[in-house]
């Protein structure tokens, strides 16, 4: 006997939302399969949270910054990344989340979600044409960098401990990576 799956489409995931099928679960629609979300240790919320302010100061309104809400993306997803760097569309996200055409990058937190984040999440986006996808690895205290998506991957992966990077959409922001751990200080002007 072989075992199928049920897929959810993106309609179906929103239609269990609305009538309150999910209310007390921590879940993402990827690919469509329903996935439970580990709980958010101390470390993750609060690194995540920096980095979001940090974002913001070295973007101001160029991008948007949002924290742990969804993206929704054609390919029957909708995860909720710790971080997506999105076009600032302002009142456009009160009729629906960011699209991927709307996304700069996005970039995860991970520790105990880290197989995910570098296997099933990464290919999601790459599938989605999402052009750049951070995973910051809590446990080995790395920055996994995925650039270039192709037939469902990336065909560009870097490994940064230190030093600094601009991302794609935004060349000349420079970006610590030391920073998205928690440590060092603020680069002074944002337009370096």
């Amino acid at each position: 006997m072989t075992v199928t799956t049920a897929k959810w489409t993106l309609e179906d995931y929103h239609c269990m939302i609305e009538v309150g099928l999910l209310e007390d679960r921590h879940v993402e629609l990827l690919n469509g399969e329903i996935v439970e979300m580990p709980p958010e240790g101390p470390e993750h919320a609060y690194l995540g949270d920096e980095a979001g302010k940090y974002l913001r100061d070295l973007l101001g309104d160029r991008a948007q910054v949002r924290e742990g809400h969804p993206v929704t993306l054609p390919n029957d997803s909708e995860p909720e990344s710790d971080l997506a760097i999105v076009k600032p569309l302002g009142q456009t996200y009160r009729q629906h989340h960011p699209y991927a055409e709307d996304i700069f990058w996005l970039i995860e937190y991970a520790n105990t979600s880290l197989n995910k984040d570098l296997d099933a999440k990464r290919k999601t986006y790459a599938t989605a044409e999402i052009q750049e996808y951070w995973v910051v690895d809590l446990k080995h205290r790395q920055l996994k960098v995925f650039r270039t998506p192709c037939e469902g991957d990336y065909t560009s992966e870097e490994t940064l401990t230190a030093g600094e990077i601009s991302p794609l959409a935004f060349p000349g922001i420079v970006i610590s990576v030391q920073l998205l751990f928690g440590g060092g200080s603020p680069v002074a002007d944002p337009l370096v």
